[in-house]
């Protein structure tokens, strides 16, 4: 049964009403929406101790910059900042004062609209920092958004929405990640603002993975992709990718195996031979679809295989990134839109001869050139991994591929640019081995699996039987 969507102005209403939560709202860049809605519900007394705007940056880095060294104003240190100051300030001046008991909270926004010339980036952080009970330790929830209208007052207007959906979400569906998640949206849509991270934390959400959290954007298509770092923490794109060169490989990972490694590895060593190469300036990612993490019968995400994969790849050392992305120029054009310095995507040579079949951009008005001129800018480079003939034991390169006429000339104008390069470093010994097949013998028992796949993830799959894996 689905749950009755209420107005912005109801929600605000009913936590108005709800003389137990009492607490600060914070906004700064995209003026006081969200205290305003709550002032016009009525009521309001009851449920607001002070508003505020340090909108002037010095304003905000006396109030709020613990670093003197930080002045990035739309960032989460500056929410968190924000946050800590001014929820400690109000249950140490009211705690004691209330007479009845009172739940604390704050809420907080710094948020960059559309300028006068929009030329600039629109986003912000929005967080909330709140008790379920009285004389308890806080929650905590915080999201970025990126805000898609063309004008500001209409951009203030959604950050009105949605920062009272994230208010009533916190206190009537903590228990409900999921309706959590997709109330964030209501009266909105991914038109006006999507939500690129979510985490959760506190005493209440301890039970909450933020990773099945951030997954969950992608699947209900309130975001196109959600990234993890090395530690499996969720980040938010534009933060983890600003200024960076970034390699992305995709796979389903179920599980990574010598040959995925070598692909990995084999691929990072050609990026390395660039001029300007920065060890500390580079990220990989492994890139898994959605498409690659539904069960069988295609209606949710298998949370556990899911999770089992990211922990295999982390302990890799590896990056992971989700998306809903199909078409290799799709995932291009996404990092495109970010401030990112080079991009390199790795291919294998069976499905580098895919992208070149016309029939994949029969949606596109300009077919495979349109396709390509999203797949090749001037900052990105496409690495193709040998395939192998098996009936004769010799390696398949990208020129062993046949093209059509009209392809053809295509393919070796981007040869010609040095667009497409080819992987000839590999270790050969490893190039026929294919997760399908290790993930079969996983099934059947097959030990000779685990000469397969890397030492630590054999020993991973074994220890938390992971895949289907008996012992």
């Amino acid at each position: 049964m689905q749950e009755e969507r209420l107005s912005t102005s109801l929600k605000a209403l009913t936590i108005n009403l709800d003389q137990s939560t009492y607490g600060v709202f914070a906004e700064i860049g995209g003026g006081q929406e969200v205290s305003r809605t709550f002032f016009q519900a009525g009521g309001a007394s009851g449920t607001i101790a002070k508003t505020i705007s340090a909108y002037d940056k010095q304003y905000s880095d006396i109030l709020y910059s613990n670093n003197k060294e930080s002045r990035r104003y739309v960032s989460c240190q500056r929410l968190e900042e924000m946050l800590e100051c001014e929820y400690d300030q109000l249950v140490n001046m009211l705690g004691p004062k209330r007479e009845t008991p009172t739940r604390f909270f704050v809420f907080a926004n710094t948020v960059s609209t559309i300028n006068f010339r929009k030329d600039n980036i629109s986003h912000g952080w929005i967080g909330c920092r709140f008790q379920l009970n009285h004389d308890t330790e806080p929650n905590e929830v915080v999201i970025h958004v990126g805000l898609k209208e063309n004008d500001s007052i209409l951009q203030q207007n959604t950050l009105g929405i949605a920062g009272v959906n994230l208010i009533y979400a916190c206190f009537y569906h903590h228990e409900r990640p999921n309706i959590f998640i997709q109330s964030l949206l209501d009266n909105l849509s991914t038109d006006r603002m999507e939500i690129t991270m979510i985490r959760m934390k506190g005493p209440d959400l301890s039970y909450v993975d933020n990773r099945l959290l951030a997954v969950q954007l992608v699947k209900n298509r309130m975001t196109n992709a959600i990234m993890f770092d090395r530690y499996g923490s969720v980040q938010e794109p534009a933060d983890m990718l600003y200024k960076k060169n970034v390699l992305a490989f995709r796979g389903s990972f179920r599980p990574i195996t010598y040959a995925g490694f070598d692909i990995l590895k084999s691929s990072y060593a050609l990026f390395k031979r660039d001029e300007d190469y920065d060890k500390s300036n580079t990220l990989s990612f492994c890139e898994i679809t959605l498409d690659n993490l539904m069960t069988p019968d295609d209606t949710d995400i298998d949370e556990r295989d899911f999770l089992d994969r990211v922990d295999l790849l982390n302990g890799m050392g590896q990056n992971v990134m989700v998306s809903g992305f199909r078409e290799f120029y799709k995932l291009v054009h996404y990092f495109s839109g970010f401030r990112i310095n080079k991009q390199r995507l790795v291919v294998g040579a069976e499905t580098f001869e895919k992208i070149f079949d016309p029939k994949y951009y029969a949606d596109l008005k300009g077919g495979i050139l349109e396709a390509f001129g999203k797949l090749f800018p001037a900052n990105m480079k496409m690495y193709v991994y040998p395939g192998l003939d098996q009936d004769v034991q010799k390696l398949i390169r990208s020129k062993d591929i046949h093209f059509e006429d009209a392809t053809r000339h295509l393919y070796d104008y981007l040869i010609s640019s040095r667009l497409i390069l080819e992987i000839e470093e590999i270790n050969q010994k490893y190039i026929n081995i294919f997760s399908p097949q290790v993930l079969e013998k996983i099934k059947i028992s097959d030990h000779a699996w685990e000469k397969l796949v890397p030492v630590y993830v054999a020993e991973t799959i074994k220890k938390r039987k992971l895949f289907g894996y008996k012992g």
